[in-house]
Formats: C-alpha cells, structure tokens, sequence
C-alpha cells in the first residue's frame, strides 16, 4: 500500500502501527519535512529512496503527494484493553461510509482527547490512504478498535470502565450541552443518512442532539457532530460546568 504526503509518511512513521516497507522522497526535496522524515527514518532503520520526480509520481495515486511516498503494510489494530488511560471518551461510529467524512471525525476525536474509537469490522485498506490523509495523519495516532458486534463491545466498555452511553439521536432527546461529560463515557454517532442501529439504540443510555439556530431539518454529517459534542466534553473536562 502507498500512503503519500508528508504528514500521513511523519504519522505512520512515529505511531509505530504498521511495519514501514521503505520511504520514497522526490531527489531534490530539501525542506524541513524531509529533513525530519529522513531523520526518523534513519532512528527506526526504514530504508529511503531518493528517486526522480517522474518515477516518484508514476508510484502515487495522486498528484498532491509533494514527492513523498511510504510504502507500507496493514496498520494493527487495538484492542479494549491497549488503549485506554484517564478518563475514558470512547468515540463509536457507525455507517460513516465517506472516507473523506471518517478522516475528519478522526482528526478532530484526536485533537479533542478521545481515547479509542470504535469501528465496525471491514476492510478498511482501500480508504486507508484516503482516511489518513484527510485526517492530517490522526488516524495513524488515534487508537482504533474494529469491531464485528459494536452493541456486544458497547457494553463489555461501559462494564468495564463504568460509563454512560449518549447517543447522537433526536427522537426522546435532550440538548447535548444540557448533560456533564466529565466521567467516563461512550458516545456513539452513526453516518448521516442511515444513523445508528437499533441494537446500538436499545442500549444507550442518553439520546442528545445539537440545537440548530434556524428550522433546518437536514443532518449534519459525521465529522461535524463530532466536533460539536467532542469539544464540550473538552470544555468540560477542562474548565468544568457552567452553572
């Protein structure tokens, strides 16, 4: 598989989840990202080739790669017990189909201190490199765990850690901001046009929506629903509930 761009080579680089067949550099790049990739690359032993710009681009699916490439293999993934310290914010989504889409969810759980996102079990190698780089490299970060019965592994997480269950879902539902985040939770989001299933609905413990400040009836997608409720959990977290 060829990841391409500086930031998604850095991330698969320094998150250390997928093993690093080599690292494919345009010969007369010469800027502070290659500088720091041939680095890392020297630190962890990753072969790198320094090719023309014509055989770098014939290797690239796209035409914004900027002459860097990584060869690479499948990321592991982790499981329940890997990947969790603190104050569980345990992300789950489902039927979030657009890469594109799942790639900023992921961009903005990783800058918002979610610590494990749950995904339904599939291959996901095709839109790796796609989710990566629409993620600006926090896919690679980010603790991912697949899983092949999201509701069973819902409750083995809220078991486990002791955590409440707030679903992005209107119908019986409270404002998101009208809840405290500040203990361990699980909040579930699913794609925009079909929302979440009704094995994960029947058992969750809180329904939560975004106001809109008009009539509006459409959903928002995936990535910005996230970015709502996320950075309230922030907030929260970090300068606790406004009276």
């Amino acid at each position: 598989m060829i990841i391409e761009g500086a930031l998604s080579v850095k991330a698969v680089l320094l998150a250390r989840n997928r093993k690093i067949n080599c690292i494919i550099i345009d010969q007369k790049k010469k800027d502070k990202d290659t500088g720091f990739i041939l680095a890392r690359a020297m630190d962890f032993g990753v072969e790198v080739k320094r090719l023309e710009r014509e055989e770098v681009d014939k290797m690239a699916d796209g035409k914004t790669h900027g002459g860097v490439l990584a060869d690479v293999e499948n990321r592991s993934y982790q499981s329940i017990d890997d990947c969790l310290e603190g104050i569980p914010f345990i992300c789950v989504l489902e039927g979030v189909e657009d890469p594109f889409n799942l790639g900023y969810a992921l961009r903005t759980l990783y800058s918002a201190g979610c610590t494990a996102v749950l995904l339904p079990s599939r291959d996901w190698t095709r839109s790796e490199s796609t989710i990566l780089k629409s993620s600006a490299g926090a896919s690679e970060y980010m603790p991912l765990i697949l899983s092949d019965d999201m509701a069973r592994d819902m409750l083995l997480l809220k078991k486990k850690f002791d955590c409440k269950i707030y679903a992005a879902m209107r119908k019986d539902a409270k404002t998101y901001f009208e809840y405290t985040y500040t203990s361990p939770i699980i909040l579930a989001i699913g794609g925009e046009m079909r929302g979440l299933s009704k094995e994960i609905l029947d058992i969750v413990d809180h329904n939560i929506y975004i106001p809109y400040a008009n009539d509006f009836r459409n959903a928002l997608n995936a990535a910005s629903a996230v970015a709502a409720i996320s950075f309230e959990v922030v907030r929260q977290r970090r300068y606790g509930i406004s009276e």
